[in-house]
């Protein structure tokens, strides 16, 4: 009988990942979707904050830290990659705060996390760089503190809170990678120019891009940039959503199961729910 991969295990992984390279890291919003994800051969999987909100019934940042944790647990004990936490903005402002979450999330067995620099709020969208970088620091110390193995991600927000500056967003990335983000990440990003630009600044350090939407660019051509992982956030999320809502509003509206027609078999779901998980 085979052995499932530790948490050790999957954090070194995890690391060997983000060595060379590039490597597609979807995202599931429940653990029927990332056993599906892992059954595809992704080597990782990512959590979706806004995924996870939409199946609670909630909008995307409404969820509770216990939520959050909760579901990041029954990822990691579902599959046998590793799983790297969508972590907000740490649930905390202050950084004691930040690290007492990082801690917790530690503990539920993820291999990585992204820390946000957003504040919430409408009126001030992004911590000051000051504060923004010793939030940074405090998710450093205690992923240190934990033995150091799992990887922390540092996220600048700009480009999705209505400031669109890619010279700030890259200041603000260096900022996070001197202060011990591992993997820097500035969702929103789009263009080939501002992907190469934040890939250059930073190196060697490597870039998630986010590519939540129907881009013109490939996997491959996303990799020739330098990129080193590419996730997409709630799109998948969206993409089950759709197909549920076309159903069940032609249901309702129209008296009608055409689009029924459009699910997945549930024989080859059985089968792949059907092998034996343990805990």
């Amino acid at each position: 009988m085979s052995t499932r991969p530790t948490v050790a295990d999957k954090r070194r992984s995890f690391q060997r990942l983000h060595a060379e390279g590039c490597f597609v890291i979807p995202n599931p919003w429940d653990v029927g979707s990332a056993v599906y994800l892992q059954s595809l051969g992704f080597k990782a999987l990512a959590s979706t904050s806004s995924g996870l909100a939409w199946t609670l019934g909630r909008a995307d940042n409404s969820i509770t830290r216990d939520a959050a944790l909760a579901h990041l647990a029954a990822l990691v004990q579902a599959t046998d990659v590793p799983i790297n936490a969508d972590f907000e903005n740490g649930f905390a402002h202050e950084p004691d705060g930040v690290a007492q979450s990082v801690t917790l999330a530690l503990q539920a067995g993820v291999a990585g996390l992204s820390i946000e620099d957003s504040t919430g709020h409408a009126q001030t969208p992004l911590y000051d760089e000051e504060m923004a970088v010793a939030r940074i620091r405090a998710a450093r110390r205690a992923i240190d503190a934990a033995g150091g193995d799992a990887l922390l991600v540092g996220r600048a927000e700009c480009f999705l809170v209505g400031r669109p500056d890619i010279e700030f967003a890259i200041a603000r990335l260096k900022a996070y990678a001197d202060a011990g983000a591992d993997c820097l990440y500035a969702p929103g990003i789009r263009t080939r120019a501002h992907i190469g630009a934040v890939v250059r600044a930073l190196a060697p350090k490597p870039v998630n891009l986010l590519m939540g939407w129907a881009g013109e660019l490939s996997v491959a051509e996303i990799a020739a940039l330098g990129v080193r992982r590419i996730s997409v956030g709630g799109a998948l999320a969206k993409c089950a959503w759709a197909g549920f809502a076309q159903a069940a509003t032609q249901l309702a509206r129209e008296g009608r199961f055409d689009a029924l027609a459009n699910g997945a078999g549930a024989g080859n779901l059985d089968a792949l729910f059907a092998t034996p998980r343990r805990p």
